[in-house]
């Protein structure tokens, strides 16, 4: 029987192919990435520039005056984060043949995979670390609870007036609305609306806990993510796609545990255990805090 224990080696790196499979599969766990498109970036991140234009285009003639504009260029560094996941499998791991090494780390992958998509949201929606639940330096003031200050009260009998609502601080702010994200709690407000007099439901597309993906042809998706750890966020509307930004570095880095205590949960030898260990860099940015507005549940 061949050797197989070099599978996978402390400090192997998923090849770029896995890496953005990955990714792609993020889209199905993550509300961001599924109204926002990634873009690659390099470890020292990627800047994006902001530009403030005022006044209006002109029409001139051939030798005509041209008239001035006035434009603010604003910069906004966008640098990847590390974020680490990692869980102990029995040692027989080491000393079994490689298909089931190989599902064993099929399996991994997929669950490495929600967890990123999570700490996407939960970082970029609240700041704080989804392991501690707590506010993280980390990240900062680079979140949505933070920068984003037009809301709007959140009425779980009208939860399409609150839409409603935000929008119209988007049209007076100019912005575009690319997408809705939804807390559960307001899919299914929304499904539990009922026309007067007839009773029928006025959007049943999201009853009984369902996620159709879209709300009056916006794109929509619902997660637990935007009411992590209590968070008063029901909704947040506005232009997902222009006004917001995340990517991720090309390297996915695995790594192999076999003996010490990685993870504070006691000695491996003692268990007859190993650690898959596995981390990734990723970032983003909100491009213009003005084209969101969050919906909220008062106090």
């Amino acid at each position: 029987m061949p050797d197989n224990r070099n599978v996978v080696q402390a400090g192997t790196m998923f090849p770029p192919e896995l890496v953005r499979d990955v990714f792609d599969k993020v889209k199905g766990h993550s509300t961001l990435a599924r109204l926002c498109a990634a873009k690659p970036m390099s470890f020292s991140g990627i800047q994006e520039f902001v530009f403030t234009m005022e006044g209006e285009a002109s029409f001139v003639a051939e030798s005509g005056q041209k008239p001035a504009g006035k434009a603010a260029v604003a910069p906004v560094v966008i640098r990847p984060l590390k974020v680490i996941y990692q869980a102990r499998v029995t040692e027989e791991f080491l000393r079994t043949t490689e298909e089931r090494q190989i599902s064993i780390l099929t399996n991994y992958s997929e669950g490495f995979t929600k967890k990123i998509a999570r700490a996407l949201d939960i970082g970029a929606f609240h700041g704080v670390d989804p392991a501690t639940k707590t506010a993280t330096a980390l990240i900062g003031d680079n979140c949505f609870d933070t920068k984003v200050t037009d809301t709007v009260t959140y009425d779980a009998t009208a939860p399409d007036d609150n839409i409603d609502s935000a929008a119209q601080v988007l049209q007076t702010a100019e912005a575009s609305i690319t997408g809705i994200a939804m807390a559960p709690a307001f899919g299914g407000a929304l499904g539990a609306m009922k026309a007067t007099g007839t009773g029928l439901a006025i959007y049943p597309e999201f009853r009984f806990g369902a996620d159709p993906g879209s709300f009056a042809s916006i794109p929509s998706n619902i997660n637990s993510t935007l009411s992590f750890n209590s968070s008063p966020d029901r909704a947040i509307i506005g232009d997902f796609a222009g006004a917001f930004r995340w990517g991720y570095a090309d390297q996915i880095r695995m790594e192999v545990i076999p003996y010490g205590d990685p993870d504070g949960l006691g000695d491996l030898k003692r268990t007859n255990e190993i650690c898959l260990r596995s981390e990734a860099f990723f970032g983003w940015g909100i491009l213009d805090a003005k084209s969101f507005v969050r919906i909220v549940q008062s106090a």
